[in-house]
Formats: C-alpha cells, structure tokens, sequence
C-alpha cells in the first residue's frame, strides 16, 4: 500500500510540537479521513516512533513524554511556504515582525542551495501584499496571551481603552481573534457588558491569563460576528435605503463590513451607520440601481445636492 511519505513526515513534525492531538484533528490538517491517519500512525511506530494512542471515539496520540528527534529539513515547497508566512507576518504589521521576521528570513538563505536561495529571494523582491494597513499595530505579547487564552479556554483580564470612552477594567470569555480590513479584533463574552463583544486590540492596554475556565460555544463563527459588529457600529444617523435590485447584486456591490443586507418586500433592506451624509450619497449613487430612502431626511437632502452638482458638472462639459 503507499503512503505519502512527506505526509507521514508531517504527521511527525505536528507531534513533535509536544501538543496531544486527536485523528479528527490530524485529518483536518492533512487533508484526509481518519483511517489514512491511523495508517501513518502505524507507519511511525513501525519505524520505532514511540507514538503513544489514547482510546476514544477517534482517538488522541502523542509522542512519549521525552523523546526528541533531530530537526528534520524543509522540503522546497515548505520552504517557500514559510517565505510566504514570513512576509505575510510582516506586512500585518505586528509591533515586533521586521526584526523577527528579516532574522528568520536571513537564517532561512544561508543555508539554502543557490537555486532554492534565488527562488526565495525572487518571492522577497516581487511578491507585493494588497493588505490594508491603517499605522495601527497592536503589542505583539498581547496577542500572544489572547491567543494562549483562547486556545486553553481561559478567562482573561482586559484593560481597555474604547473609543472616545473611559478607561475600563474588564474579564472576559475570548471565543478568537481576527484580522479584518488592517485591523485586529478580540471576540468573546464580556462580563462587565454581560453580552458578546468586539475589541480592537491596539485599544487593549493589558492582558492578564486568568484561572477560569469556560466552554467556547459550539459553531461560533468569530469573523462572521466581527463583520455584522463593524457594519452594525452605532453612529451619528441611522441609515435604511431601500434598493430596487436582486439580494446577490446587492452583496456583490456592498461590502459587508458597511451595512447589513435583507430581503424586502421592494427588493433588499439596507441598513447601517454613517457620520457622513455626502459620502453615502456618492455610496447609493455607485450602486447603479433605483433606491428610496427611508431614513434620515438628511440623506434625501445629500441625494439632491450629489443630483445637482452632478447635473451642473454635465452642463458645462456639454457647453
């Protein structure tokens, strides 16, 4: 029977780390089901790998507590993939990425055969990110504790800085972390809020791991709630327009993190926030699709002054 032997190797280097890991866990990160899982497994302990396998429903291995052995070489694509984290890393613009990033990057090249070396370095010279970044890097020890936290289920203890706000102490259950549009957010059960909230980590002044423990709730899609927060983010007027198109037109044409999108009677619901009334005039008019506007009366007033700009502009071209 053949077995993928740069899979097996995988298998290997994931249970070095030291981390108990389950089948369905291993079978996630290789891509296949879990009975190729326990034919690696196999396959290691056969070439005398202690893996040690704990019982269950599918099963839990690790290596024996003390073995180690020596590092194993990147293949090129590995190698390549690393490359490509690495810059990645820097362009996410974590507080201490450069130093970190250009010293693995150099440890990286001096040990690489010269063509592999000029593949690497043809991705360092070429290679561009179309990655937001707004000049807002949060600490990168903080992430690292938010991210132990949630990984262990810890309750962790937050200074936080809100928007325009005072200064608050607060505990909270995190469910996860992400990056969204040059930002990074925390999302988790706040107890001083007793709801779920969002927080931007270049707000968060200190992180502490607490002691107790809690159940992240099952399905909870961390992106999918930050995305609804922002679009969601009260502000100076409530906007509802409704568009006269189709409800996939409207989601190719409105960004998510900008407003909430149903189905309605007329077409689709539009809903969010804005501060800037001539801003959102200019938004509706790009929709390229009829619209009325329930609110605010203000919107109507920008509509109209967009209109006739519009309209002055075209006469004098056509003068």
């Amino acid at each position: 029977m053949y077995f993928p032997t740069t899979r097996v190797l995988t298998v290997l280097e994931l249970l070095q780390s030291g981390q108990r890991m389950s089948g369905p866990e291993l079978a996630g990160r290789l891509e296949v089901n879990i009975r190729t899982v326990r034919r690696y497994i196999t396959m290691l302990q056969d070439l005398g790998i202690p893996v040690e396998t704990e019982r269950g429903r599918y099963g839990s291995y690790r290596l024996r507590p003390g073995f180690k052995l020596p590092p194993l070489m990147f293949t090129d694509e590995e190698t390549l993939a690393v490359t490509l984290g690495l810059l990645a890393a820097r362009k996410l613009g974590l507080a201490v990425a450069a130093p970190a990033v250009e010293g693995a990057l150099a440890k990286i090249e001096r040990v690489l055969p010269a063509a592999l070396r000029e593949r690497v370095q043809a991705i360092q010279n070429t290679l561009s990110f179309d990655v937001p970044s707004y000049g807002v890097a949060p600490d990168s020890a903080i992430i690292g504790t938010l991210c132990a936290a949630a990984q262990r289920e810890r309750r962790v203890r937050l200074r936080y800085q809100a928007y325009e706000s005072d200064e608050t102490e607060r505990e909270v259950d995190l469910y996860g972390l992400v990056y969204r549009s040059g930002f990074w957010y925390a999302v988790g059960y706040c107890y001083l809020r007793q709801d779920v909230r969002v927080f931007r980590l270049d707000r968060i002044i200190s992180a502490e791991q607490r002691d107790e423990t809690y159940q992240r709730p099952d399905d909870f899609d961390c992106m999918s709630h930050v995305t609804h927060a922002i679009a969601t983010m009260p502000d100076k007027w409530l906007v509802e327009v409704e568009l006269e198109t189709t409800l996939e037109h409207a989601q190719h044409m409105v960004p998510p993190t900008m407003a909430t999108l149903e189905q309605s009677p007329g077409g689709v619901l539009l809903r969010c926030y804005t501060h800037n009334m001539d801003w959102m005039a200019a938004t509706l008019a790009g929709l390229n699709c009829p619209f009325t506007i329930h609110q605010p009366p203000e919107l109507r007033d920008a509509v109209q002054q967009l209109a006739d700009r519009l309209s002055a502009t075209a006469a004098l071209a056509n003068s």
